[in-house]
């Protein structure tokens, strides 16, 4: 049986404290990340945030923000980016469209194969960056459609122009600090 959008916000409402996703009539109940996972896609949505905000490029939103899919499936990256001209006022609800950036960052009981699917499934519906980020192998992955992925390590500079242009942070920024 193949489930529907309606029965994955039925599910939502009876069990508040899980998130789930809708991923070809599945629903996926989605284990809550790590420590250092959750902090780094914070680090990485509060310096997006910070460049987006002041020049009103669009919207950053965290974990918790779903997308209902082209495909109806409702998937939820861990940071996302949609430019203002697609998404001129925030949806009460889900966004019904895919995302022009997601994020996703692996957490200790991650597979990267199943994260690199969960990117080129957004980015065949329409998304146009994808980027895996490895916090334990201190990595940053960049998947576009039809390109070889580039990655990046310490020492590199992160840039996305063609979404956020002049956005640059060097990727031993994203990892957590030692005090």
């Amino acid at each position: 049986m193949s489930l529907t959008l309606k029965d994955l916000e039925k599910m939502q409402q009876q069990n508040p404290d899980y998130r789930m996703e809708l991923v070809d009539g599945e629903i996926v109940v989605m284990s809550p990340s790590g420590y250092e996972s959750d902090e780094v896609a914070t680090r990485m949505a509060a310096k997006m945030f910070n460049w987006v905000e002041d020049r009103r490029l669009g919207r950053i939103t965290g974990s918790s923000a779903g997308f209902i899919l082209p495909n109806s499936d409702m998937r939820a990256p861990d940071v996302s980016f949609v430019l203002a001209e697609r998404l001129r006022r925030s949806p009460r609800s889900f966004a019904e469209l895919a995302p022009d950036l997601v994020v996703e960052v692996k957490s200790p009981t991650d597979n990267l194969a199943k994260l690199r699917e969960k990117i080129d499934e957004f980015l065949s519906l329409g998304t146009r960056v994808g980027m895996l980020i490895n916090p334990e192998e201190r990595w940053v992955e960049i998947r576009r459609s039809n390109q070889e992925p580039v990655t990046l390590q310490d020492g590199d500079m992160l840039t996305i122009p063609d979404l956020l242009p002049g956005w640059q942070v060097l990727v031993d920024e994203l990892w957590s600090p030692e005090f």
